[in-house]
C-alpha cells in the first residue's frame, strides 16, 4: 500500500545520521539531562524557599523542617542525576574515566547547591519586597509571590546562575528558557544581579550573559541589556568576553530603552523608555528621548 510504502520510506531516510546530523550530537552516547526532570527539580526549589504559598501550610516549623527535609532529599537526587547527565552532555566528557566518578562529582555540585539554598532564599525575598515596593497595584506580597511573572523568573534565574558558578553544563540554560518561553522575560544564566530586583510588566526584558546588574535596580517592559558588536579571534570563531551593559545600583531603565555594549550606567540615573544608550551614563543623570521633530508631508512624499 502506498501508504504503508510512505512510512517505512520516511522511517528510513530519518533513521540514517547524517553527517551534520553526527557533528552536532553529544560525543557519548550516555543518557541526556531530561527537561521535565530539570522543571521538576525546580517546583521543588520553589516549595521549599516559599513552602506556605505552593504547598500545604503547616502548623508549626517541626513539621515544617519534616516535610522541607523530605523534598530536599528528593531535590538532591533529582539533581545529582540531571548534573551527572549534564556533565556527559558537555563538551568535556571525553575526561570522564567511569560512571561513579561522573556521579560522585554530580552529587558534590548537588550538595554545593543545596548548600546555597539559604541565600538564594534570601535574594528571593529582597526580590519579591522590591516589586512590592515598586507596584502600587500590589496589594499584598501574597500577590507577588503567586502572580507575578518576575518571581518566576527571579526564582529561575537564581537557581540557574548558581548552577552556572558551579560550572553544571546545559542545565542552567534549560532552567532560564523554562522561564523564558513562561514569561518572556530572557535571562542569562551568566548575568550577575544584585539583591532588590524588579521587573515591572516584564514581557519582552533581555538581560544579556555578560550583564552586571547592581542592588536595587527596576527595570520595565521591553528593556534590553545587549551586546553592541562581537569580537573575533585569528581564526574566525566568535569570542566569549564581557560585551553587555554594567547597571549600577539604584537605576531605573523605562520600558523598551535598549543599552547596549560594554557600557556604564551609573548609580541613581534614570533612563527614559524608548531610547538607545551605546555610552556611559554619569551616576545621578536623566536620560531621555529627544522631543520629536514634526515635518510636513502630502501623498506619502517626504516619510
Amino acid at each position: 500500500m502506498a501508504k504503508d510504502d510512505t512510512l517505512l520510506r520516511s522511517v528510513e531516510l530519518l533513521s540514517r545520521l547524517t553527517e551534520q546530523e553526527i557533528s552536532m550530537m553529544p560525543q557519548t552516547d550516555a543518557q541526556l539531562p531530561s527537561v521535565e526532570q530539570v522543571k521538576k527539580m525546580v517546583c521543588l526549589v520553589k516549595s521549599i524557599i516559599f513552602p506556605d504559598y505552593f504547598t500545604k501550610r503547616q502548623p508549626n516549623e517541626t513539621i515544617r523542617s519534616y516535610y522541607i527535609g523530605v523534598r530536599m532529599e528528593e531535590l538532591l537526587q533529582i539533581l545529582t542525576k540531571q548534573i551527572a547527565h549534564g556533565m556527559q552532555f558537555g563538551e568535556d566528557c571525553h575526561t570522564i574515566t567511569s560512571k561513579e566518578q561522573v556521579y560522585n562529582e554530580a552529587e558534590r555540585l548537588a550538595l554545593l547547591f543545596i548548600d546555597a539554598l539559604p541565600e538564594i532564599k534570601r535574594l528571593l525575598y529582597t526580590d519579591v519586597q522590591a516589586m512590592f515596593d515598586n507596584d502600587p497595584a500590589a496589594p499584598n506580597y501574597g500577590e507577588v509571590i503567586f502572580c507575578y511573572p518576575v518571581v518566576k523568573t527571579m526564582t529561575h534565574y537564581r537557581i540557574a546562575h548558581k548552577l552556572h558558578e558551579l560550572r553544571v553544563p546545559v542545565i542552567p540554560r534549560i532552567i532560564t528558557e523554562l522561564a523564558h518561553s513562561k514569561t518572556g522575560i530572557d535571562i542569562h544564566p551568566g548575568a550577575q544581579i544584585g539583591e532588590y530586583f524588579a521587573i515591572d510588566h516584564g514581557t519582552g526584558v533581555v538581560i544579556g550573559e555578560t550583564s552586571i546588574i547592581g542592588n536595587h535596580v527596576t527595570l520595565y517592559q521591553g528593556v534590553t541589556l545587549g551586546s553592541k558588536s562581537f569580537k573575533y579571534d585569528a581564526q574566525g570563531n566568535m569570542l566569549n568576553i564581557p560585551r553587555h551593559p554594567i547597571i549600577e545600583d539604584y537605576v531605573t531603565v523605562y520600558s523598551n530603552a535598549s543599552i547596549l555594549g560594554r557600557i556604564t550606567i551609573g548609580h541613581h540615573s534614570v533612563i527614559g523608555g524608548n531610547i538607545w544608550v551605546t555610552h556611559n551614563v554619569a551616576p545621578n543623570s536623566r536620560i531621555q528621548q529627544s522631543k520629536a521633530v514634526e515635518s510636513h508631508f502630502q501623498g506619502g512624499l517626504g516619510i
